[in-house]
């Protein structure tokens, strides 16, 4: 089997916020000890309630924040010792599209300046061809190339996104809620671009969602956070939920098919302060298979046969 596209390491972030003259400096982890692999050609979702840290960790991923600790491997490069000349020859094989298709665009750009924009970056020439291209290979007709952004609707603008990542043929993507702001009809139309994109281009995929449901459709393995840490990873989008977190995920996602709705059980009590994390399993106080020992101490993903799990009482 050939490496992995894509290896995480331990990957930790730390914020530390305030402190001054009324106030101490508070710390607090987004990012918890994060190993991940993701293999060419492979669809992975990373799942969880908001502010659990997943669009922390795709930041992680693309090193536009740095990371506390651990280590970043895209094709073998650790891409956390990089300098800064050698980084931007490398994201020339790594893009993301952004969950907001309003703020992610310069407004003051036409498309075309948009979808070249990478070009310039990397000191390479770019088209009218080009761009062209790159709007026909996002279902997008070339006249929009001399258009701005407030005069595309969402779905177009979040096309023109996908378009821009894809400009200089990355190999990875990393997909942060790429649907979340969009109407239901047009997510599933920009899901089916990804998968034809995904095919054209042999593209990887990270794709970072709060919806579950879309993720089960949509990839291949999932990863489920919780309050900065990896708690499950299901090896397929069939397999049975083992962490409590999971499964009250899945109870409470939504599926058009009447038959395999079940009923919804929404999560009791409160998130935890990621200020003040509770001593053993951070989701203990909202979990009813809760043990004496899910409060003391904290549990370890444990992997076996694809399926990872860090739950002392699993399902």
């Amino acid at each position: 089997m050939s490496d992995p596209l894509l290896t995480v390491k331990g990957l930790t972030k730390r914020f530390t916020t305030g402190g001054g003259w009324f106030a101490a400096p508070r710390s607090m982890t987004a990012v918890r000890s994060v190993d991940l692999t993701i293999e060419r050609g492979e669809v992975v979702g990373v799942v969880g309630e908001s502010g659990c840290g997943k669009s922390t960790l795709a930041r992680l991923i693309m090193r536009l924040i740095e990371p506390t600790e651990g280590e970043v491997l895209l094709d073998g490069t650790e891409l956390t010792k990089l300098d800064r000349k050698a980084l931007r020859a490398m994201r020339r094989r790594m893009a993301m599209v952004f969950q907001d298709p309003y703020s992610s665009l310069d407004p003051r750009f036409t498309i075309a300046e948009a979808i070249g924009e990478p070009f310039r970056i990397q000191s390479r020439p770019v088209t009218a061809a080009d761009v062209a291209a790159m709007l026909e290979a996002v279902s997008l007709p070339a006249s929009m190339a001399e258009r701005y952004p407030h005069q595309l609707s969402g779905g177009q603008r979040q096309r023109v996104g996908i378009a821009r990542a894809l400009a200089l043929r990355p190999d990875f993507l990393v997909l942060d809620e790429p649907t979340a702001s969009l109407d239901v009809s047009i997510q599933a139309q920009i899901v089916e671009l990804l998968v034809s994109l995904r095919d054209r281009f042999g593209l990887t995929y990270l794709f970072i969602s709060h919806d579950l449901g879309l993720v089960r459709y949509f990839c291949d393995r999932i990863v489920v956070m919780y309050l900065g840490a990896v708690v499950e990873v299901l090896p397929d989008a069939r397999a049975k939920a083992r962490h409590p977190y999971t499964q009250a995920l899945m109870d409470s996602s939504f599926a058009p098919d009447p038959a395999l709705r079940r009923a919804i059980a929404p999560l009791t009590g409160e998130i935890p302060s990621p200020f003040h994390l509770p001593s053993g399993c951070a989701f203990a106080a909202r979990c009813s298979r809760a043990q004496e020992t899910c409060r003391h101490d904290v549990p370890v993903l444990q992997e076996e046969g694809g399926h990872a799990v860090a739950c002392f009482n699993p399902l």
